[in-house]
């Protein structure tokens, strides 16, 4: 399979991202939930054209960046050990596009920088029911052993990509006859579905509040089997339009920066300390009852129109037509820019203490 490097607005020391550069044409956000709904079509098939973001809407990324980026420089390093821990022979990053793709280019840099180890890093589409992109698989699987790779995101919400991924995986070794390990690595696993995670915390990742001006211009991958070649990657928008607006390398050198800082603190001992190991078990039981307690008092008909945690909450704001977002406290700080999303958009808040993550979005059921 031949293939043009395509790294969007990162570099060739960043990333590679499996991903056919595609036009599309603009879906509104109404026009777009109502053929999802309707299961007209799947939601990978279309796109809402984005935009850039809002002028006072963008001193909240940065707000985002001062309150949580030495957290997240902590994750990396912590994740950075946990995969070295796991992969002892060869490391293969493969961030699932676009959420897992800032953190894929971190570790990438911490890896060769703190722990001499270079490791190449593609970044791949996933997509809930079509499955991971078989295509990208095939290609990375050219140049690299099946038990080197390793799964990036940046955070589970109720679990759907870690599942997605497994059995995406179960799938492909039937197809092709090669065994991959299903090992998701995340900053926070809020669902106990990954495989190793620094936290459980719903805590805000700072890339979370942007999209494509955080993620190398690149937009949500799609797919459209009827339109793609047997041999062809899913595919993306590249928003060269935003080139003078693109913060992806900011945030990569910013986090860089803070990584550097904290490294130098450590002692020995601490530059070697290993992941906690989460209660996954618990996790899951409560992502599970939560879900069934906001379904029953929601009225809600699928599990799909729930969103847990900070990250999904902001997808669907940013998105999808919401119908209710839910803070666990109105006054907090990793909350602000879903406060404002929602005033900017009129979706009504609801304060409910006793939630198990600090912010959930609920998307608008549409009566058809």
């Amino acid at each position: 399979m031949l293939i043009t490097p395509f790294t969007g607005s990162y570099t060739a020391d960043d990333v590679q991202f499996l991903l056919k550069p595609v036009t599309m044409p603009d879906t509104p956000v109404h026009i777009k939930e109502a053929l999802i709904q309707s299961g007209k079509k799947h939601y990978s098939q279309m796109l809402t054209h984005e935009t850039l973001p809002p002028d006072d809407y963008l001193p909240l990324f940065y707000q985002a960046m001062a309150f949580n980026q030495d957290r997240v420089a902590e994750h990396i390093l912590l994740l950075a050990k946990g995969i070295l821990a796991t992969r002892p022979n060869s490391i293969t990053l493969v961030s699932l596009a676009r959420a897992g793709t800032p953190i894929g280019v971190l570790l990438k840099h911490v890896l060769k920088r703190y722990f001499n180890t270079q490791v190449e890093h593609y970044s791949i589409s996933i997509l809930r029911d079509a499955g991971i992109d078989q295509n990208a698989l095939r290609f990375i699987l050219q140049k690299h052993a099946p038990e080197s790779l390793v799964f990036i995101d940046g955070w589970t919400g109720k679990g759907v990509i870690a599942r997605q991924l497994a059995s995406s995986l179960q799938a492909f070794a039937i197809s092709d006859g090669i065994r991959i390990p299903a090992e998701l690595f995340v900053l926070t696993d809020l669902s106990g579905c990954a495989t190793f995670a620094a936290t459980a915390e719903d805590y805000l990742i700072p890339s979370s509040i942007l999209n494509a001006t955080v993620s190398g211009l690149v937009s949500r991958s799609v797919y459209d089997s009827n339109n793609a070649g047997s041999d062809d990657f899913h595919g993306c928008l590249y928003y060269r339009q935003f080139e003078q607006h693109d913060l992806s390398n900011y945030f990569i050198n910013a986090m860089l920066d803070r990584v550097d800082i904290i490294w130098r603190n450590l002692n020995p001992q601490q530059q070697h300390q290993n992941l906690i190991k989460l209660n996954l078990q618990q996790l899951q039981t409560t992502s599970r009852q939560f879900l069934q307690w906001t379904a029953k008092r929601y009225g809600i008909s699928h599990h799909n129109y729930i969103k847990p945690g900070i990250g999904e909450a902001t997808r669907v704001l940013l998105r999808r037509e919401a119908q209710l977002l839910l803070l666990q406290d109105l006054d907090s700080e990793a909350t602000r820019h879903l406060r404002w999303l929602a005033e900017s958009r009129s979706i009504p808040v609801a304060v409910i203490t006793e939630l198990p993550y600090r912010a959930v979005a609920l998307i608008k059921e549409i009566k058809l």
